[in-house]
């Protein structure tokens, strides 16, 4: 790897700090592609080795920079500890959208001493491992939709619920009771809602797929009535482009291709399973409308199971909204707020309801 020449043959302590940082960090990284290699086959354990090899191309960059300084070898930066920790011991999607930030956050555009071609490697790194985790998420986007959005319905209805029935006034068995009322009716409709919304979808996707045994009709087709060239034009092509496509299938010089066609990618992985989704609606709505009732359970009355309900569904809030973020690969603590403030203000607009009534009740 070529250094720039503009660095002195004496290095600054300040840069030799730097390079000694960025060569640990190299390192790490490359130990986490291994890790996570070491639990993928096939195409995906090939492609982060190869990373892992990227890496090792910019720890010689270092490495001939540093020359006599090298010292001791350092521990990498937290956030690549911590990727290395989570490959280890999970070697999941979680992992592969925090590498997906490591990537889109590396200093060497702004860094003096490295190189254009390591700064183009790093932000073509973070479009690979980008498109790692795509196929993680989509094997989780279904299920995982359902599971997210229902522990975040159930805390933010029914703090909601709690706080706008306790607002007006009635009693702390009254507050209980209505709780655990929409606990239950809120998971029951939920899974209900989830199981419906999926197999309808399915269903739309299944009416749009092509019929597999459009490939027995082949051999009876006129190869001068342009019929199959009519079916790729329905698919996008022009006229032009389907006649050619046509005939190239019918003389049999693209069958493999046809047979490529009438399978058409398979999106239902993305999108869920009926049941699989409503089952992840219903327990998560459950655990999440569960959390704001924990006070009450407990005995606890007035104002002080109030802010320990709030405090609580904060805490899930910001988990649930930290998750998302880590596996959209934005940042997990704006995610975070931002769950927070979409559902403390709900249930603030709630809270006020309830007083409202509850005066005019009075």
């Amino acid at each position: 790897m070529p250094t720039n020449s503009h660095v002195p043959a004496r290095p600054t302590p300040t840069q030799v700090r730097r390079w000694r940082q960025h060569l640990a960090n190299e390192r790490a990284e490359a130990a986490v592609y291994r890790d996570l290699a070491s639990r993928r086959s096939g195409e995906e354990r090939e492609i982060l080795l190869e990373l892992a090899e990227a890496e090792a191309r910019h720890e010689a960059h270092w490495l001939n920079l540093l020359g006599s300084h090298v010292g001791k070898p350092r521990r990498g930066d937290s956030r690549t500890l911590f990727l290395g920790v989570l490959a280890r011991r999970f070697g999941s999607v979680f992992v592969l959208a925090l590498a997906q930030r490591a990537e889109d956050k590396s200093p060497y555009e702004l860094d003096p001493d490295a190189t254009s071609t390591m700064a183009a490697d790093e932000r073509i790194h973070g479009e690979v491992v980008r498109g790692l985790a795509a196929r993680g998420r989509n094997r989780l986007s279904g299920n995982f939709r359902a599971a997210v959005f229902g522990a975040n319905d159930g805390l933010v209805s029914n703090l909601s619920l709690i706080l706008g029935v306790g607002a007006s006034g009635v009693g702390t068995n009254i507050i209980l009771l209505t709780g655990l009322a929409g606990l239950l009716a809120g998971a029951l409709s939920m899974g209900a809602g989830e199981y419906v919304s999926v197999r309808s979808q399915r269903e739309l996707l299944e009416s749009s797929r092509a019929d597999p045994e459009m490939r027995n009709a082949l051999p009876h087709l006129d190869i001068d009535a342009n019929e199959l060239a009519l079916l790729y034009r329905a698919r996008g092509m022009s006229p032009e482009e389907a006649q050619i496509h046509a005939v190239e299938v019918l003389t049999g010089n693209s069958r493999l291709e046809l047979e490529a066609e009438a399978s058409e990618p398979d999106q239902h992985e993305a999108v869920g399973t009926g049941h699989a989704a409503a089952t992840s609606s219903f327990c998560f709505f459950a655990s999440g409308a569960a959390i704001p009732v924990l006070p009450y359970l407990f005995g606890m009355e007035g104002i002080s199971a109030v802010l320990v309900s709030a405090a609580l569904v904060g805490v899930a809030l910001l988990g649930t909204g930290a998750i998302v973020g880590l596996l959209s690969g934005a940042s997990p603590l704006k995610r975070g707020l931002r769950q927070l403030m979409i559902g403390f203000g709900a249930a603030a607009a709630t809270y006020l309801l309830g007083l409202l009534l509850g005066t005019g009740a009075a």
